[in-house]
């Protein structure tokens, strides 16, 4: 069953013409994750290789192309969790760096914090060497278009926000059965400057723990928070509940208590993973056992060699 990695790409209505460039990117991903794993890397590495590679990507709401603020600034959130220790980093509010996965992982590594946020993170990468990169350069044509759009005084920005772009994360199981999560994004379309969502918050935007399992979440941040819905999951798994029943659980009690929908992905420490979601469609790959595993809407799942091309 080991190793094993999942990915997502954002919960929620994904327009046609972006979804062939979601689905190529969490599938690139979650190979570049799963070569870390053969590699004889760990679930950590795994998670965060997957992730810098869908913030490097302009198809999601993660790095470079991430949703902008009121303001028009590109404000991005990041979560890591090892489930080995529970140790884990996070940074909210980081503006001018292309890769805050790798900036969570430093916090986790290099301090005795678990989060650091806004011009504190930035001073933090500074002085690990992490370069700034141009606002600019984090912000696609796409992302102003949508930002323009939802200045307009009828906009609804948290209605048209799910999915268009996604929040990414994956979850990863190495071969010594260690357990890791990485969740990232943009955060909301047009959020007031400084609005932190769920992905940084442990428990919500992510959780993993060796006993149980690992979770990495998507949707309205302000909805997962109200049910750390992360933790939600491995609570049932804890009762016993599969990684796909436990999401299913959570997903639905989040759905009936705040009526918001999501996604998320899950492992367990033996290797069994689930990718599900109450929205309409989330982009999702998974590997193992050198087979290539995805999909988009409800109920679709193809498979096919990890080394053929899609």
């Amino acid at each position: 069953m080991l190793p094993v990695v999942v990915v997502h790409g954002g919960a929620g209505h994904i327009p046609k013409e972006r979804s062939e460039k979601s689905t190529e990117g969490v599938c690139s991903a979650v190979r570049a994750g799963y070569a870390v794993l053969k590699r004889g890397g760990s679930s950590m590495d795994a998670v965060v290789e997957a992730v810098a590679q869908l913030e490097n990507n302009p198809a999601f709401n993660a790095g470079c192309g991430s949703v902008l603020n009121m303001k028009g600034e590109v404000e991005m959130d990041t979560i890591v969790m090892d489930g080995k220790t529970l140790g884990s980093g996070a940074v909210s509010a980081v503006r001018n760096i292309a890769n805050p996965v790798c900036l969570a992982r430093l916090v986790m590594d290099k301090t005795s914090h678990t989060c650091l946020t806004a011009e504190g993170a930035n001073k933090f990468a500074q002085s690990m060497g992490v370069p700034e990169v141009p606002m600019e350069s984090l912000i696609t044509e796409y992302a102003r278009m949508r930002w323009r759009k939802n200045l307009a005084a009828d906009a609804k920005p948290v209605e048209c926000q799910m999915g268009k772009m996604g929040t990414v994360g994956a979850v990863a199981v190495d071969s010594e059965g260690n357990v890791a999560c990485a969740t990232s994004t943009g955060g909301m379309l047009n959020k007031m400057e400084g609005r932190v969502g769920d992905t940084p918050c442990i428990g919500s935007g992510g959780y993993a723990d060796n006993q149980t399992g690992a979770v990495s979440t998507t949707g309205h941040g302000e909805a997962i928070m109200k049910v750390t819905l992360a933790r939600l999951i491995l609570f049932h798994m804890e009762q016993g509940q599969s990684a796909e029943a436990a999401s299913d659980l959570g997903l639905a009690y989040m759905k009936s208590r705040v009526e918001a929908l999501g996604g998320v992905v899950t492992v367990d420490p033996q290797g069994h993973w689930a990718a599900r979601f109450s929205s309409k469609q989330m982009s999702w790959a998974a590997a193992q056992k050198d087979t290539l595993h995805y999909g988009l809407y409800t109920g679709e799942h193809f498979t096919q060699s990890i080394d053929e091309p899609l």
